[in-house]
């Protein structure tokens, strides 16, 4: 079965497709800016093709990119009839959408009613299984929730301290995200300490533009950092993370910022970019630091500060860890950060090896044989999870 999945943002459609028979990627792209100056990379058999191709929608873009994988010049598939099934990345299911499922029109009415709650992603995510329901026709679709994997969290937990008709009337609660990625990345560690992930408790820090640190026991979510919004939690790139709330009020009190001003500059202004200015890019504020940047220093200090916290907030969570990992793209490839990170937690017995934390991009045990607790890096694989879970579905669904 050749498995197609798709992750669509607001402005982005990332695809994936893959073999189910060996798990191999056959090809893969990213379309980004549509609408505007639109181009995609496209990755096949080691080689990018940095293709610029306007285009005014994610319909527009996921026709071209079909185009791709049946480019003689470098084909993936020779007729789009070899696709069997596509899978699909929501970001918010809510509380009715928790578990993947196939594509019918209740679930995507279901999907638009949270686009409140998740208004930068899923109107992308929707404008995604339109294009394919219009482009292939007849293909049995499934979506999968990146909220899903939190549906286990505590009530105590999910909780917000205020006044519980806001509950009731908006579902106001924590969520949670980076989902499917945190799942990814317990189950693979586990296999690779060849410990059963049902009797393991996990600290996952999925470190990318996007933060969330998630304390994951016995194979499931019981703690994470992000909440009602991808807005919480951690400070990342551009996003404040975690706040005293009046801090929002007084500003747009004193600034007369409406709330969709103040949410941009929570979103887009914030986060490391607001402290320093420098970029939302952990290499080049680590590269302005080695040019006795303060300011950039100040900004990368207080992130690392930050995640030690979470990470010894979720001890308290599980009464304990087994083992601690780092994926995404700053987890996976920012050496310095990692090694930032562990040294606020070396009171515990954390001993990071430097020859082991060279590591870049791929799976690695990176604290000393001593250690009184286990880190590994572990990229994630997301779309994987996708696929499986679409081949599954599909394939109980023809039974």
């Amino acid at each position: 079965m050749k498995v197609l999945v798709i992750n669509c943002g607001s402005s982005s459609l990332k695809y994936q497709l893959i073999d189910m028979e060996t798990e191999d990627v056959i090809a893969k792209g990213t379309y980004e800016r549509i609408g505007e100056a639109s181009f995609l990379t496209h990755k096949i058999n080691g080689q990018k093709y940095v293709l610029q191709h306007p285009v005014k929608n994610h319909k527009e873009a996921l026709a071209f990119s079909m185009e791709q994988l049946l480019n003689k010049d470098y084909p993936a598939i020779s007729d789009l009839s070899e696709i069997d099934a596509i899978g699909h990345r929501i970001s918010h299911g809510g509380e009715k959408l928790v578990d993947p499922c196939l594509v019918t029109e209740d679930v995507i009415k279901e999907i638009e009613n949270c686009i409140p709650l998740a208004p930068l992603h899923n109107p992308g995510a929707v404008a995604g299984i339109r294009a394919c329901q219009e482009l292939l026709k007849g293909k049995p679709m499934i979506v999968y929730f990146d909220t899903g994997f939190h549906k286990t969290i505590p009530r105590e937990r999910y909780i917000y301290p205020i006044p519980y008709e806001y509950y009731e009337k908006y579902h106001i609660r924590k969520y949670g995200f980076h989902g499917t990625s945190h799942y990814y990345v317990a189950n693979r560690v586990a296999e690779l300490m060849n410990r059963d992930v049902n009797h393991l408790k996990v600290i996952n820090c999925h470190l990318g533009q996007g933060a969330s640190i998630c304390a994951i026991e016995n194979g499931k979510s019981v703690e994470t950092s992000m909440g009602f919004t991808p807005l919480g939690g951690i400070p990342m790139c551009s996003r404040s993370g975690d706040l005293d709330p009046s801090i929002v009020t007084f500003l747009m009190k004193q600034e007369n910022l409406s709330s969709d001003e103040m949410d941009k500059i929570l979103n887009n202004e914030s986060g490391m970019w607001g402290m320093c200015h420098v970029s939302k890019d952990v290499r080049d504020i680590e590269a302005a630091i080695d040019e006795k940047n303060e300011s950039a220093r100040l900004a990368l200090e207080y992130y690392k500060y930050r995640i030690a916290q979470f990470i010894a907030s979720y001890m308290v969570s599980m009464q304990g860890v087994d083992v601690i990992t780092f994926t995404a793209g700053v987890g996976e490839n920012q050496i310095r950060v990692r090694k930032g990170i562990l040294n606020y937690l070396s009171y515990l017995g954390i001993k990071v090896d430097d020859e082991r934390n060279k590591v870049r991009g791929e799976e690695c045990l990176i604290t000393t044989d001593d250690s009184s607790i286990p880190v590994w890096v572990v990229p994630t694989n997301e779309e994987l999870v996708i696929a499986k879970e679409t081949m599954r579905i599909v394939t109980n669904a023809k039974k």
